[in-house]
């Protein structure tokens, strides 16, 4: 009679990218919406009642995104992070630093590493002069019932510096994370000998994972395809970053990304048997399970109840009025004619920098633009990144260059004019296209890609490439980010390190009433 083998299983799950949120409310209406950790909490709650072994990490990108994590960093006091409140709370086993763990510098995020009951992982964030990962451990280990052996190594996207303000990042290097994907499993593999290695990776795909075919440009950002090609001994990979839903298998590597807000989570299901003294995987199931008719854990709630509400008053302080319209219907339109909102953002950004020249965008279509009353609420919802303003000197031919990305946002399907699938698949990009003040420009989408910038003056003057310029942006673009390389190592004239939600309620308490206003210096013709 054969032997009947002695089986267990591991139960893991992955949240990422929660960006801030807790409470299943839309800041900008209060409306009510199904996502957030209250919801994921319910399902994580569950699965600690029926799991006898289960294992909870966050991806990265948690401590950043919503009113209340601004409210908290700017207003908060020595109250405690309230997302590192609720991981606490609901047991989390480990967590890995996500880019946007930095947009409030090193303090803030320092501070959530040490009030954290779990270990943040990243064994590719290492200090700049000691070369040692920054954040404590570059990986952990853990045993459950019946001895089965879990190891974690977590890995953030090397691509960071492209995008952050150097000063949040100065001490730090962020190492190749296939490289050191390479290094590290090879290591664990050898030394602890774990029954399940899995590797949390703060990244996501820039390949189909059934063709292989090119999903973006191959930047580096995003190396989960080779990692999974190119590193044996993974078991199963966790990502993030891109805010997509994956759930599947690539060469014998289970991999997971759960969407973002919260509005998913990741489950792996890990099927052991004993073989010769040790567990072997049998089994692996990936799942992404929807967090929508689930019901918020009220406890959770009201764990950071006095932040919420805090954060709540602090919306809706009215700070000025609008003469005119400067709301957005139609953000499509808005993107190929001026638009009120627009020209006002560009014209605060250069009233704070001092700079002549200014680009700006609508950073994503729910945008609702400003009504007669604004709000902080409305400004939020409006400029929902913690961007400061960089001055940096450019030449003419990378003012021309820039607009030429600008205007590769667009494609003529059919005779009209459409945006570029790249922008909007896989992932949303509409904050990559840029609309300018101080110059003026016209932008002929009928013509080839490189040659659609048919005007660009300055003061009745055609643009020359060698002229030199100091233009204002926000610091991800001045970094090179949205695939702006010609802005990347330019000369920094001045930094204002005042977040641009701060400028803009500063204008309004300045100013008290602003007209909507448009200029006509900028039109896209197809």
């Amino acid at each position: 009679m054969k032997e009947i083998k002695a089986g267990t299983k591991l139960v893991i799950l992955e949240t990422s990218d929660v960006h801030g949120s807790i409470f299943p409310i839309h800041y900008g209406t209060n409306e009510n919406v199904p996502h957030g950790l209250s919801h994921a909490a319910t399902v994580i709650k569950k699965h600690r009642k029926q799991e006898g072994n289960l294992l909870v990490i966050d991806n990265g990108d948690l401590i950043q995104g919503t009113p209340l994590a601004y409210h908290y960093v700017k207003f908060g006091g020595n109250l405690p992070n309230p997302m590192i409140k609720i991981l606490n709370e609901l047991e989390y086993d480990a967590a890995v630093i996500g880019n946007h763990e930095f947009n409030y510098g090193m303090k803030i995020l320092n501070r959530a590493v040490s009030e954290s009951d779990f270990p943040w992982l990243s064994a590719n964030i290492v200090d700049s002069s000691t070369g040692t990962p920054k954040f404590g451990t570059p990986y952990m280990v853990k045993k459950f019932d019946g001895g089965v052996k879990a190891a974690v190594l977590g890995l953030t996207t090397h691509y960071i510096p492209n995008w952050e303000n150097p000063k949040h990042i100065q001490v730090l290097k962020f190492e190749d994370a296939l490289e050191t994907a390479k290094k590290w499993v090879n290591y664990i593999r050898e030394k602890e000998k774990p029954d399940i290695l899995i590797l949390a990776y703060h990244g996501g795909f820039e390949r189909d994972l059934e063709t292989g075919r090119e999903t973006e440009n191959l930047t580096g950002e995003n190396q989960a395809y080779q990692i999974c090609h190119e590193v044996e001994g993974i078991d199963l990979l966790l990502t993030g970053h891109q805010h997509r839903k994956i759930a599947g298998e690539l060469n014998g590597v289970t991999v997971l990304q759960p969407g973002f807000n919260g509005k998913q989570i990741g489950k792996a299901t890990i099927s052991f048997v004993k073989d010769d003294g040790r567990w072997k995987i049998v089994d692996k199931i990936a799942e992404i399970m929807e967090l929508e008719s689930e019901e918020s854990d009220e406890s959770i709630l009201k764990l950071v109840e006095k932040y919420e509400q805090e954060t709540q008053n602090w919306l809706d302080q009215t700070l000025g009025t609008i003469l005119g319209n400067m709301e957005v219907t139609d953000p499509f339109d808005l993107r190929t004619n001026e638009h009120p909102l627009i020209e006002f953002i560009n014209k605060v950004q250069i009233e704070a920098s001092g700079a002549a020249i200014s680009s700006t965008a609508l950073f994503h279509n729910e945008a609702p633009g400003f009504s007669k009353h604004v709000t902080m609420r409305e400004i939020v919802s409006n400029y929902i990144y913690p961007n400061t303003l960089t001055v940096i000197r450019i030449s003419g031919q990378d003012l021309k260059d820039a607009l030429e990305r600008s205007a590769s946002y667009f494609i003529v399907d059919k005779g009209e004019i459409a945006v570029n699938p790249n922008f909007s698949e896989p992932k949303p990009q509409h904050y990559n296209y840029d609309m300018w003040e101080g110059i003026d420009y016209v932008l002929d989408i009928r013509k080839p890609v490189g040659e659609r910038v048919v005007k660009l003056s300055l003061n009745g003057h055609e643009v020359k490439p060698e002229e030199e310029f100091e233009v204002v942006m926000n610091n991800y673009r001045a970094g090179g980010g949205g695939d702006y390389t010609m802005f990347k190592n330019k000369t920094i004239i001045k930094e204002i390190q005042t977040d641009m939600t701060e400028l803009l309620a500063n204008y309004f308490l300045k100013h008290n009433t602003i007209k909507a206003t448009v200029n006509h210096n900028w039109k896209v013709i197809w």
